[in-house]
């Protein structure tokens, strides 16, 4: 097996050597367990473990294994070392970590492992015992991954660790100087202190970095110390502030050459033709790369490559399906019509409770979401310089491991001769899984022998996109003659989109992996459909459509519509039984009180006047990741389309990290959530997206931002994710605002947006 073709934990592979329980475990177990540390030490600097290094001037540098996106992992996980440590946070630095076992994301695979092994294994993959090998498989494959809201609450704990058996170290030093027990010493502010006696980090870290640590590691009595769980300030912010950040297009290097990409409509796809004759005449352009499914050009600068295939005009040719708006929209209904459907979900006698009695009312309503794009701000962004056989790579990803093995494949070196230099992202929302531009960019790269930096045109990204999927449901509920909801039928149709995320990231093209999981059940791809609400009856189905659209994470993830069917479904039962919508929640919220504090919480804060009839104030709620959350949208329509005029939240995400981290990402999730609500949704015609520019998508803009407010609910529980949570409540409550004011039930994301 080369190294660029790890073991994977897959529909292949899973049950090798007698299964997972005997061979593979027993060849695991016989593995060397200790990973030396992949930080590299300059003068002066000394390392203590794989995630932190002291310098002899007293700066604190912490490897960070997560991708900064702007979400603040570089920020959040440096405070919890540091706090742990003792550090000054004004001499806190941070790098991003070179791949390791000991940063492999185990939580991830835990938590998704219904789409990393064979779908034919049904209800056994939620099964406990598949933790151990997957954990292996992640440790052993450097799986690092950024996804799934996961940075804090896979890596809080070995932070910790981290930064106290370094504070162990250096105080043992300082008690041997000092004849001192080491363990009344403390640290503070980048110094180890004894009473009154103090000595800097910088004067004990060469004696230090030497020292074996203490076992078990002595953590602080309480993770929430004088640095964690306080308001720093972010790392990257003032060299964002200033321009000096640094991002995949802002890499300068000697010779270098700019290259823009074009490939066809989404499918099998093959590159018929191309006008060479037509782009030489273009002043800058320097060569032309032609594989069987892209072209590209590179030029002495970006625009002069980008117009020379604008001049080139090619030509694709593409078999079988294309994606288009109707047919996709004709597939989810025939998935729901027709099935097969798989049952994730049944509680009670649901199929009883759905029929009509004396006793019972029956509602029924179905939903649809659009496909919608990822459009950060930064298009994807490579540069690469292949010299001697070995590749460097500067690029922005979620999967870092993924990216050097599709870079090393596509021009045929090891893996363990590509170098990726991970960069901070301009936004991601899930789009920076992706690693083609990885593979592209190490083609072009090895073609000329020199620099290259490929940057895609806003055009290219949006044809290049896995989209957060269409998806489509149809809710049926009973209610009794006291307005209770007796049972609940929920029957989605949509991609098995986690699935097919997972098998791009093992390598598979994304006409490979959409042949690969086609017909697939998933139950990540309707993750969120379970109410937090007491039903006596409840089932809930996924129907996998069978698309030729490549989809995949988008911020939210499933959540992000699974939430909008069952809360704008929720308030109209609640409207049926002639209940308030908040009350109607609340009686049905058995042992969930977080989120019943969230809901009354968010009461208050926005002044909830119970939904009345032209209030225009609308109410919805949701938790995952171990987090809460309760929205009140104040919204009305006029003559542009949409109006929100206020967002209230009430949030719960346990023990806070960093404060203000914690509220940017509300805020975004909440504007992210404002724009999967009134745009971000592209229509397809013969196989290409309709939206070609962000103008296109309907996001909203500074003047359509309304006020936020944001209030949380502070506690000792685990942290619980973060970056998300602000999506899923706000379309619904947007909806079930629009409903209060004019009495307009709309039952398809996007909203009415401004254009119509």
């Amino acid at each position: 097996m080369s190294d660029a073709e790890p073991l994977q934990l897959n529909r292949r592979n899973l049950l090798i050597g007698g299964g997972v329980g005997v061979g593979l475990l027993v060849g695991w177990a016989v593995w060397p367990r200790r990973y030396l540390p992949t930080m590299v030490a300059e003068k002066g600097e000394h390392l203590f473990g794989p995630w932190l290094k002291i310098g002899e001037d007293g700066r604190v540098t912490v490897a960070i294994p997560q991708a900064e996106m702007g979400q603040g992992s570089y920020t959040a996980l440096a405070q919890i070392i540091a706090g742990e440590l003792g550090a000054d946070w004004r001499s806190v630095a941070v790098e991003p970590a070179l791949p390791s076992p000991v940063f492999a994301n185990e939580l991830f695979v835990r938590e998704w492992r219904s789409a990393f092994v064979p779908a034919a294994m049904g209800a056994i993959s939620d099964e406990r015992w598949l933790d151990a090998p997957g954990d292996e498989w992640v440790t052993r494959n450097n799986f690092m991954i950024t996804a799934g809201s996961t940075s804090i609450r896979q890596f809080e704990r070995p932070c910790r660790i981290a930064g106290a058996a370094a504070r162990a170290v250096l105080c043992m030093v300082a008690a041997e100087r000092w004849d001192a027990d080491w363990e009344s010493c403390e640290t503070e502010a980048g110094f180890v202190t004894f009473g009154k006696r103090k000595i800097a980090f910088a004067e004990l870290v060469a004696d230090a970095a030497g020292m074996d640590v203490p076992s078990p590691v002595p953590l602080r009595p309480f993770a929430a110390n004088a640095i964690s769980g306080k308001e720093a300030i972010r790392l990257d912010a003032a060299a964002k502030v200033d321009g000096s950040a640094n991002f995949a297009g802002d890499i300068r290097l000697p010779d270098m050459l700019y290259a823009s990409v074009r490939a066809g409509p989404i499918g099998d796809t093959v590159l018929k033709e191309i006008d060479r004759d037509g782009a030489m005449g273009i002043k800058g352009l320097v060569d032309v790369v032609r594989t069987d499914h892209w072209v590209a050009a590179l030029g002495t600068n970006w625009w002069a490559a980008n117009k020379a295939l604008d001049a080139m005009a090619p030509v694709f040719a593409t078999t079988g399906r294309k994606p288009e708006t109707a047919s996709i929209n004709n597939q989810l209904e025939r998935a729901l019509d027709k099935g097969p459907g798989a049952r994730f979900v049944e509680i009670g006698s649901v199929d009883a409770t759905l029929e009509k009695s004396a006793g019972t009312r029956v509602y029924r309503s179905q939903f649809s979401v659009q496909p919608a794009l990822h459009a950060p701000i930064e298009t994807r962004s490579a540069t690469a310089q292949f010299a001697q056989g070995r590749l460097t790579l500067w690029l922005a990803t979620q999967a870092p491991q993924a990216a050097r093995i599709a870079a090393a494949k596509a021009i045929g070196i090891d893996e363990d001769d590509v170098a990726l230099i991970q960069m901070q992202a301009g936004g991601s929302f899930g789009r920076n899984l992706d690693s083609q531009i990885a593979a592209q960019v190490a083609v072009l790269a090895k073609h000329v022998g020199r620099p290259v930096q490929l940057i895609w045109s806003r055009p290219e990204d949006f044809m290049r996109d896995h989209v957060r999927p269409p998806a489509m449901a149809r809710m049926t509920a009973s209610l009794d003659m006291a307005g209770r909801i007796a049972g609940m039928a929920v029957r989605i149709a949509v991609p098995p989109m986690a699935r097919e995320q997972v098998e791009r990231l093992r390598g598979a093209s994304s006409v490979e992996a959409l042949k690969e999981v086609a017909g697939e059940h998933d139950p990540l791809a309707i993750d969120g459909a379970f109410p937090p609400y007491a039903i006596p009856n409840l089932s809930i189905d996924h129907f996998p459509a069978d698309l030729p659209l490549p989809t995949g994470l988008w911020r939210g993830n499933a959540h992000s519509y699974t939430a909008f069917f069952v809360e704008s479904f929720i308030n109209e039962l609640a409207a049926a039984a002639g209940l308030e919508p908040l009350s109607f929640r609340m009686q049905m919220l058995v042992g969930q009180t977080r989120l019943a504090r969230c809901l009354t919480g968010v009461a208050a804060l926005a002044g909830w006047d119970g939904g009345a009839e032209a209030s225009g104030k609308g109410i919805a709620c949701h938790s995952m990741y171990g987090s809460h959350i309760a929205v009140i949208a104040s919204a009305r329509t006029d003559e542009n389309g949409v109006r929100v005029d206020r967002i209230s939240a009430c949030v719960d995400c346990g023990r806070l990290i960093n404060p203000e981290l914690a509220r940017q990402q509300i805020e975004g999730g909440i504007v992210f959530g404002l724009a999967q609500a009134l745009g971000s949704a592209t229509d397809y015609e013969n196989g290409l997206p309709v939206a070609r520019r962000l103008r296109d998508l309907d996001l909203p803009i500074l003047s359509d931002i309304p006020e936020i407010e944001i209030e949380f609910l502070r506690n000792d529980e685990e942290p619980g994710g973060v970056s998300e949570l602000g999506v899923p409540a706000v379309a619904p409550a947007i909806s079930n605002a629009l409903f209060s004011a004019a009495g307009i039930k709309l039952r398809e994301l996007p909203l009415l947006s401004r254009g119509l």
